[in-house]
């Protein structure tokens, strides 16, 4: 499978410039953190792969095959959006049955498998479902339907921390056994930093960084220890972020340790929240 390839991609809504000259690739079979803030062009983004709205400039292709009103390329992808494409009224076994017409690969059996798992009730109309089961309807019909590409807008919107645990380790076993390339849009950074590989983020319409999540964070670090002692090993560093409890301080810093060491300071890994929040302030 090749690459899907975003190319000079742009989107206007009046004045709003909401994509600017979009360049991005996804290659197959990896987990992407698609990251940003609110409008930040993240939805439209999607929504133009998947031919929900149409660029107004630019290309999106597979294969060199154009994706736009393209239905063998549009087969190769999955989108869970905010927006139901059943009919409501449809009860959610049905609407699992339906979609196995559609996409020739999905697998029924699992779906009623994690339906079980879920407790998601099969007899249900969709609209009795709650937010939270809305979300675990359309996730589980993403992680059955065996598609190349699987695009995840804000999946885990409405579930409690339980069923997002549950879908956050069923999503990687689903990886693990088989893989194809997961795109995860979500504002929940720190749950997705253990399970996203390439990381990226966008601002005001236009891609700032995409990088493995492993080589971004290793342009920081972070030093806790006491207030007065973090705030003296950081001076003249270039800190993007403080968390301070009582006497206790955390400091986030981009660049290299270069060695330095003090038994008194605990040094981590950079946080790829603190990053994210730094990389997008205006």
């Amino acid at each position: 499978m090749s690459s899907l390839k975003i190319e000079g991609v742009s989107k206007n809504y009046g004045s709003t410039r909401a994509l600017n000259n979009v360049n991005l690739t996804f290659e197959p079979n990896k987990i992407y953190g698609l990251l940003g803030r609110n409008g930040a062009g993240k939805t439209t983004l999607l929504n133009i792969i998947n031919n929900r709205i149409f660029a107004d400039s630019g290309r999106v292709s597979l294969d060199d095959e154009d994706a736009r009103e393209n239905e063998m390329v549009q087969s190769k992808f999955y989108f869970v959006g905010e927006k139901m494409l059943f009919p409501e009224s449809m009860k959610v076994y049905k609407a699992i049955k339906w979609t196995a017409e559609f996409y020739p690969s999905f697998d029924k059996d699992y779906a009623i498998k994690l339906a079980d798992l879920f407790e998601l009730p099969l007899k249900k109309k969709i609209n009795g479902l709650s937010t939270g089961y809305k979300s675990i309807f359309k996730n589980i019909l993403a992680l059955s339907v065996n598609t190349p590409f699987v695009f995840l807008d804000e999946p885990v919107l409405g579930l409690d921390a339980n069923h997002r645990e549950l879908f956050y380790k069923i999503l990687i076993e689903k990886y693990s056994d088989n893989p194809a390339a997961y795109i995860i849009s979500t504002h929940l950074i720190e749950e997705v930093a253990n399970i996203i590989e390439t990381v990226v983020i966008i601002k005001n319409g236009e891609i700032i960084k995409k990088e493995s999540k492993e080589h971004l964070l290793s342009q920081g670090y972070s030093v806790s220890g006491a207030a007065a002692k973090v705030d003296a090993y950081v001076k003249g560093k270039s800190v993007i972020g403080i968390d301070t409890l009582g006497g206790l301080k955390s400091a986030y810093v981009m660049g290299n340790r270069e060695g330095d060491s003090d038994p008194e300071l605990d040094f981590s890994a950079l946080d790829l929240q603190k990053l994210f929040i730094e990389l997008t302030n205006s």
